[in-house]
């Protein structure tokens, strides 16, 4: 007993050799996690939207190239259930399938700062953990998954509010791996040592580049992103838990370290407190498949829809007005080459909106594209830098994502809208809720029976039931095979 007391205490010792961001996450996710009511009933809507976004994405052209493992036979034995499917896979497979999936159409929960991201990614590993470990006799409920989601969220979205990586040509999903690490690391019974770790691991990693999502280079690739980066935090969880070293200073370091490689020197900051903020705040795409930075211009671009569709050959021009992170990722002027590239140019986003006066997954395809009013009204567009957005989508107060969209005619006259905050801002939670339920169910369709979708609703409103579910029979209620065990759970 006293050796083992002293082998713990030597370990707590040796986490103090690690840089401060790194020992501030690792004593996050090692402690317990209360949530309260907001945060617990947030987390519940992501994790079904989550779902809505993934069997939305089974329908996609190109999934299948990630479905069923990327070699062949190698899924072959595996039991972790891939939703929406009859496929079970492996389990570093099946986080790369999951994560991939519920991120594929640029659908899922989102969180803007000085970085972005879709904090959902991380529930490839961690929906893959869950389930294994429940293969393993180790029995999670939906109620530990949302903890381990909410602690995800929090690392990775606290991580965006105060380092840019992008600035540097830095994707964001490298955050989705130190998240998906951590949790992962947690899950698996690591203790402080395994989770620095794991951590420390993915900060060696740095990259990947942003280059495919920007011209000329935009790409499919960051469709499948942030699955790689799930998956990747995993196996270095799983290393991690068997007894690989981690490296205490890989941040700081002079030269070799991620702050002098990556960020000029600047340090990586995480002062800020891990709580439940970034579950609470978290910003949910409702109505259309759009990068977020453009969700409250579609907003604009749909509203104005009936007052101009009958006047479409009087436009004079179109003024955007934006914020800076908008101007930065998605203001693209020029061909659009492909899916990708369309979904992120804020001029085809509101183009679209304001011919059809909506806005779908389907819109981004080649035969849309081809609609040629499209190229028209982006070269009327002119968008611009409004100061007051750029400032409120940092506050945090305030966490807005503004744009307006004015259409000016040949006559002088003009009409114009304006959002400063998108349906799925917590400012309109309450008024997003339903809409988001009718999103889950509209996606879901897709692939399930009206029974199915009615128990797996009927199982998402009865809270208490839902909480304490099993993962696994909440991850089979999903899955292809198994309706006499869908039955069983429905009614546990």
């Amino acid at each position: 007993m006293e050796a083992h007391r002293q082998e713990i205490l030597e370990r707590k010792e040796q986490l103090t050799d690690y840089d401060e961001p790194i020992r501030k996450i690792v004593r996050y996710v090692g402690e317990p996690l209360h949530p309260g009511h907001e945060a617990l009933e947030t987390a519940s809507l992501s994790l079904l939207d989550a779902y809505a976004c993934l069997a939305a994405a089974l329908k996609a052209p190109g999934v299948s190239r990630i479905l069923g493992g990327v070699f062949e036979g190698e899924d072959a034995g595996g039991s972790i259930s891939i939703p929406g499917t009859h496929l079970r896979a492996g389990l570093l497979s099946g986080a790369f399938q999951i994560g991939s999936l519920i991120r594929w159409l640029d659908y899922n929960d989102t969180f803007l700062a000085k970085e972005w991201g879709h904090p959902s990614d991380n529930l490839g590993a961690i929906l893959a953990v869950a389930d294994y470990l429940s293969g393993k006799g180790r029995e999670l409920t939906v109620a530990d998954v949302l903890t381990c989601l909410i602690k995800a969220y929090e690392v990775q979205g606290t991580l965006a509010l105060e380092n840019s990586f992008n600035r540097f040509g830095f994707d964001h999903v490298i955050l989705v791996k130190v998240a998906s690490a951590a949790v992962a690391a947690s899950m698996l019974g690591g203790d402080e040592q395994a989770i620095a770790s794991a951590v420390s691991n993915a900060f060696a990693d740095a990259g990947p580049l942003r280059c495919y999502r920007h011209f000329p280079n935009t790409g499919s690739r960051k469709s499948w992103a942030a699955g790689d980066a799930s998956s990747r935090g995993l196996l270095l969880a799983g290393l991690a838990i068997k007894g690989e070293m981690g490296y205490p200073k890989v941040l700081s370091t002079p030269r070799w370290g991620l702050a002098d490689t990556l960020f000029d020197g600047a340090p990586l900051s995480l002062s800020g407190h891990l709580g439940t903020y970034i579950i609470e705040n978290i910003l949910f795409k409702v109505s259309f498949p759009a990068e977020f930075h453009a969700q409250t211009a579609v907003e604009c671009a749909i509203r104005l829809h009936k007052k101009i569709k009958d006047r479409l050959e009087e436009i004079d021009r179109i003024e955007i007005e934006t914020h800076e992170a908008a101007i930065r990722i998605i203001d693209k002027k020029g061909p659009l080459h492909n899916y990708a590239d369309r979904d992120h140019c804020l001029q085809y986003m509101v183009a679209v909106a304001l011919l059809n006066g909506r806005l779908t997954a389907d819109d981004y395809e080649d035969e849309m594209a081809k609609n040629p009013w499209i190229d028209r009204l982006r070269g009327l567009m002119e968008v611009t830098e409004n100061e007051r957005f750029s400032r409120e989508y940092h506050e945090r107060d305030k966490r807005s994502i503004a744009n307006s969209v004015k259409v000016v005619f040949r006559c002088g006259t003009s009409i114009k809208e304006e959002f400063d905050y998108p349906l799925g801002h917590r400012k309109r939670r309450e008024e997003a809720k339903p809409r988001l339920l009718k999103k889950a169910e509209e996606c879901f369709k897709e692939i399930y029976s009206e029974d199915k979708i009615a128990r797996i609703m009927q199982l998402f409103h009865h809270k208490e039931l839902f909480y304490k579910l099993s993962i696994r029979e909440w991850m089979e209620l999903f899955h292809k095979e198994g309706e006499s065990h869908d039955r069983r759970s429905a009614k546990s």
